[in-house]
């Protein structure tokens, strides 16, 4: 799902409204949007969301599932059927279309509140992932970073070289 887009960075902490309503800061929001203000919202992991713009995630996806269908008429995934299950499933509830709003405002649907794990009034931290924006519960953020910290130089100098 690697476009053109500039890096998206930076950490910032929102705090959700009674309404499930977030604000995204702009340096974020506005290039994510750039190019239109439909996005795609996905459950990532427990206590993470994240967003992306939907014509990049839409023709990522699109490549993926043709792919499996390739599969599914050639029968070769004739002994994984469960396997597929588990894809459609899990496919049929990971993704919703959303749109950010003036002044970056994005509402979180129900089915995502539950798996972001944040109460109304509750803070998030909105994280730039490079090539989305992630909205994560702040426990899950810090073990999120705990663990991997201490591995960036080695993936820095893998992908930098």
């Amino acid at each position: 799902m690697l476009g053109s887009q500039e890096f998206l960075l930076g950490e910032f902490q929102r705090t959700m409204d009674e309404r499930f309503r977030l604000s995204i800061p702009s340096e974020l929001g506005d290039l994510l949007a750039a190019d239109s203000p439909d996005c795609i919202l996905a459950k990532e992991r427990p206590g993470c969301l994240s967003l992306w713009s939907a014509p990049v995630w839409q023709s990522k996806l699109d490549e993926g599932v043709d792919l499996v269908k390739q599969k599914m008429r050639a029968g070769r995934l004739q002994n994984r059927i469960g396997q597929v299950q588990l894809f459609g499933r899990l496919l049929s509830t990971r993704q919703r279309p959303v749109q950010l709003a003036g002044r970056g405002r994005l509402v979180i649907p129900e089915g995502f509140r539950e798996f972001l794990g944040v109460s109304p009034g509750g803070e998030v931290q909105i994280v730039g992932a490079a090539v989305c924006i992630e909205i994560w519960n702040p426990a899950d953020w810090l073990k999120y970073l705990q663990g991997r910290m201490p591995k960036f130089r080695r993936l820095f100098d893998r992908l930098s070289k």
